[in-house]
């Protein structure tokens, strides 16, 4: 999954208190809890799902590239994101779980937001990947910091970098200098992005009652309800500073 560049990164607030309560458990202590074991599964079957999902969407923008050498990196990022997915897959199957069957409640809600983001070209292609999957690795990572130490681990892995940030960042530049126009249509593009990618993970959530519970304290160390509107700030604000890179107004 891709992300922004480190110091935007909004979970970094939340890793703070990560070594208390469940964070500071390995995974067979915190699973004991059945509705703590709930949560995280629903937590990886929504990675695997959207780590699946990126690595076809690569693999369509590719088609858009306007060079061999745009279309080699968007195949390697592409390659990047499967190879996230098959970690994810290989730790549900581990822990005793049927990984297609814990990401089978997030395909619509995922399908759903893609539908309704196609991109046009190629840039915007560069763009949703760019903002569309920062805004969800920001979210995870938030979550990120409530979890045992196992699951912790492997969720930040998977939500390294592929190396489109920078590769996004700089052909949007690039197409902006080219082009001053292309930046206001690029930025009310990123601006529906950002307002979808919030309804549809708000909506995700509220629909999964171990996922919500998490966020609002009622499972290890989760959030409450006040925390959960400081999370969202928080991932606003990174947006904010996400459009600046890109040469775009919020």
């Amino acid at each position: 999954m891709t992300s922004s560049d480190k110091p935007d990164k909004p979970g970094n607030a939340s890793e703070a208190p990560a070594e208390r309560g469940v964070a500071a458990r390995d995974w067979a202590a915190a699973s004991a809890d059945p509705q703590y074991r709930a949560a995280v599964v629903d937590l990886l079957g929504a990675l695997a799902y959207g780590e699946l999902a990126a690595f076809e969407r690569l693999a369509e923008d590719a088609k858009l590239a306007p060079t061999l050498a745009d279309k080699a990196e968007l195949a390697k990022m592409a390659s990047a994101e499967f190879h996230h997915f098959e970690r994810l897959s290989d730790r549900l199957a581990g822990i005793g779980e049927e990984p297609t069957a814990a990401m089978e409640p997030f395909v619509a809600a995922y399908d759903g937001f893609h539908k309704q983001t196609a991109p046009s070209d190629w840039l915007e292609g560069l763009v949703k990947a760019y903002v569309g999957d920062s805004i969800a690795s920001d979210f995870y990572r938030e979550v990120a910091a409530r979890l045992d130490s196992d699951t912790r681990e492997l969720v930040l892995a998977v939500l390294d970098d592929t190396g489109h940030a920078d590769f996004a960042v700089e052909k949007v530049r690039a197409a902006i200098d080219a082009d001053p126009r292309v930046g206001g249509r690029l930025a009310l593009w990123a601006r529906r992005l950002m307002g979808e990618a919030l309804s549809q993970s708000q909506r995700v959530v509220a629909e999964r009652d171990a996922l919500s519970t998490m966020l609002v304290g009622g499972v290890a160390d989760g959030f409450d309800l006040a925390e959960v509107g400081r999370m969202f700030s928080r991932i606003t604000e990174a947006h904010t500073k996400r459009m600046a890179a890109l040469g775009l107004a919020a």
